[in-house]
């Protein structure tokens, strides 16, 4: 959920996962678009409010009745080793709705339970969308518990288009950085006409290098592809840990799937039925009050560059900005630090309180020295630019492409300005990063999908939503929203700063957490730690 200007899909540097804004121009939006597809396969008990059913790894059935899915649901997968895990490759059809035609892969890779027989798998995913959570598995085996991981195989698994599975392939490093980089004219129609045009551009270079799969990367796709992974696995319930836009893939597939739903843990919650402009206007909000609640730390600390009140922090930190936005600063290197740019580091570093010293020194270097260097560090590190210019993976383009697929928000000026003057109201040091959102997708290259009739998912097993606070990607009131539309969720609230919660928060939410993955015992709704 993981705000970068009018676009990208990076991992902040400490987050455990994000929604972020899509690369070049759309804030980090979830959107309310989710294609409606037929669930198949057999009704399950339902369990008690706070009591989730037990997974096995005996499972009794594919899940499937449908003699055309049976060879996706019936695979056996080829485990090999990799280093300290297993990896193998799933088969899963390209177009849902075609499922006899062509087919992809969905990457694996597996720790298996150090406590001996498994009592199933926990899947998870880091969020974004397009961040890679075999990548991420390293990440996932430090913040989950030594009793979880004793009883259960941590299975990371790349969505499809994502990295390690069938991915979805744009453009070359050297264009990635322009497009970080770029800062568009959103004053006249023909600047917003032009970002546009510069945004279909990528989406057909998208379309020219990934070819059918750019239509077919969206969030339901994806949850149809998670039951297909649960039954392969062995389990007749899934049970899954999901961060930021995982909260989404797993609100998914529980309304899709309600019957064959666990545990599943959703962390740093998205609502999935806000519009962009909903989004949008949160997000800004959220990323403004967590710089707020930085500068106000910054300002009772020493050497920080921001005197006077929060209020004149925060406007020493808008005319910062202003003036980057006029004449980008040096950063020691051949790239020039944009205000495009500069909103990345500050964002960056805003996912997680431990990294809010680095955003002191960066803003330091930037306003009293005109360096943008530590700024642009931040912003590589947001994008998952190496120093030799190579991305780590292709997240930023995999993000793009999802969200495309998934909303279409009003690409109409006077509309996106309406939405502007909303937005920085909200949030007046930041909200300018998060307008004109549909200039991104206005022509993008494949047809959008259609969205979900309902996430109540009745007769689900009980779903723990998390929320934190003053998250700046994921705002708590999402969370609020989505244990309100899921009929069996429970709201976990952690109070405090940053992005999720569970791995880098306090012991009562990872008792929490654990203890529902171990026993099936939700905490009481309402719970606040």
């Amino acid at each position: 959920m993981q705000a970068v200007p009018r676009g990208a899909a990076v991992p902040g540097p400490a987050g455990a996962g994000d929604y972020r804004r899509r690369m070049p121009t759309r804030p980090a939006l979830r959107r309310c678009a989710l294609v409606v597809l037929v669930v198949l396969g057999l009704a399950g008990c339902v369990a008690p409010k706070h009591q989730a059913s037990s997974p096995t790894s005996d499972a009794a059935t594919s899940g499937t009745a449908d003699p055309v899915l049976a060879p996706f649901y019936d695979q056996v997968l080829e485990w090999t080793t990799c280093a300290s895990e297993q990896c193998a490759d799933a088969t899963v059809p390209l177009d849902w709705d075609d499922p006899e035609g062509e087919s992809i892969t969905v990457a694996l890779r597996r720790v298996p339970a150090s406590g001996g027989a498994p009592v199933g798998s926990l899947l998870v995913n880091p969020g974004g969308p397009g961040r890679s959570a075999i990548d991420s598995l390293n990440y996932f085996r430090q913040i989950v518990s030594r009793e979880v991981l004793a009883s259960y195989d941590l299975v990371a698994f790349d969505p499809r288009g994502v990295q390690h599975s069938s991915p979805v392939t744009c453009v070359d490093p050297p264009e990635l950085d322009e497009l970080a980089a770029w800062v568009p004219d959103w004053s006249t129609d023909e600047g917003i006409a032009a970002a546009a045009a510069r945004n279909g551009e990528f989406g057909r270079a998208c379309l020219e290098r990934t070819g059918p799969l750019l239509g077919h990367v969206d969030t339901a796709s994806v949850a149809r592809d998670m039951d297909v992974l649960r039954a392969v696995l062995g389990d007749e319930a899934l049970t899954y840990l999901g961060f930021s836009y995982g909260t989404e893939l797993g609100a998914t597939y529980a309304a899709l799937f309600p019957e064959r739903v666990g545990r599943l843990v959703l962390d740093g919650a998205l609502d999935p039925t806000l519009d962009s402009g909903q989004v949008a206007a949160g997000q800004a909000a959220g990323f403004e009050s967590a710089l707020r609640a930085y500068v106000t730390d910054c300002q009772a600390g020493p050497a920080c560059p921001l005197t006077g009140s929060a209020d004149a922090g925060l406007t020493q930190i808008a005319r910062m900005f202003e003036r980057v936005r006029a004449n980008p600063l040096p950063t020691g290197t051949e790239r020039e630090l944009t205000s495009s740019l500069a909103f990345s580091g500050v964002a960056a570093a805003l996912y997680a309180q431990s990294s809010w010293p680095l955003l002191t020194q960066a803003l330091s270097k930037a306003i009293d020295a005109a360096d943008g260097s530590v700024l642009l560090q931040l912003a590589d590190s947001y994008y998952g630019r190496s120093p030799d210019g190579t991305y780590a993976s292709n997240q930023n383009e995999a993000f793009s492409a999802v969200l495309c697929l998934d909303d279409r928000p009003s690409a109409d000026p006077a509309q996106m300005r309406a939405d502007a003057a909303e937005i920085v109201a909200v949030a007046p040091t930041v909200g300018q990063f998060f307008a004109y959102g549909g200039a991104s997708c206005a022509q993008w290259p494949v047809p959008q999908v259609g969205s979900l009739a309902s996430y109540e998912a009745p007769g689900a097993a009980p779903i723990l939503v998390i929320g934190t606070t003053n998250d700046p990607a994921t705002p708590y009131a999402w969370a609020q929203s989505l244990a309100d539309l899921l009929s069996s969720a429970v709201l976990l609230t952690f109070e405090g700063e940053g992005h999720t919660a569970y791995g880098r928060s306090n012991q009562c939410v990872k008792d929490a957490v654990d203890a529902y993955l171990l026993t099936g015992e939700a905490p009481a709704d309402g719970t606040t730690c």
